[in-house]
């Protein structure tokens, strides 16, 4: 499976900028596409594949990247709280959520959007668009947004970049990572489950 996948980008190396562009930008849209991911295979195309594009995938990332942000932004500050009543974006991000991230914006301003830049799973995305809804000056959000992408994509794709050169190794621990991270998860449903279980009885006893 792993070998296949490779396989497909190295083959399609020459024209993987711009579908990483192009999925990046889906993002700011608010479609569960993983940024990580695409980042990953920049950097382990520019370590093996097309070392000599290094700069252009590098600039695909951070131009992609920052370009996704203000597409967030616009979508929240545009459809505002509306969203909040769609099915898929209140999945993606539940009101709660959106709450607690307009407050640390509101509080810590730059320091949100550097720190939320390194962190995963649609919190990036939850930034962007409750800075758009919460009416933050674009021209303020651009400027700041503007460096922590810079930061955040250096970082990030010089990180994956060095990774690529040792990738054969990761690939042979693969297994070995993904059984980590199963056992993990594993143990992580079993046991909210068992809370759960464990809450409800306590719960019913409180209403007797």
């Amino acid at each position: 499976m792993i070998d296949g996948i490779v396989d497909w980008i190295v083959q399609h190396a020459p024209q993987a900028p711009w579908y990483i562009f192009l999925a990046i930008l889906l993002a700011g849209l608010g479609i569960p596409i993983s940024v990580d991911i695409l980042v990953v295979i920049a950097g382990f195309l520019a370590a093996t594949v097309t070392p000599e594009h290094f700069w252009h995938l590098y600039g695909t990332i951070f131009i992609g990247c920052y370009l996704s942000a203000s597409i967030a932004y616009w979508v929240g500050r545009l459809l505002g709280k509306k969203l909040c009543k769609w099915k898929f974006f209140s999945r993606l991000f539940p009101p709660q959520r959106l709450e607690k991230i307009q407050h640390f914006y509101a509080k810590y301003g730059f320091w949100t959007l550097l720190i939320g830049r390194f962190i995963p799973f649609g919190v990036r995305n939850g930034i962007f668009m409750s800075s758009g809804m919460s009416r933050v000056p674009f021209l303020k959000f651009a400027l700041r947004d503007l460096v922590s992408c810079f930061i955040w994509s250096s970082v990030a794709f010089y990180s994956f970049w060095t990774l690529g050169h040792n990738y054969q190794l990761l690939l042979s621990h693969l297994k070995l990572v993904n059984a980590i991270l199963f056992g993990a998860f594993s143990v992580t449903v079993i046991g909210y489950i068992w809370y759960k279980r464990r809450k409800k009885p306590l719960i019913e006893n409180t209403h007797v």
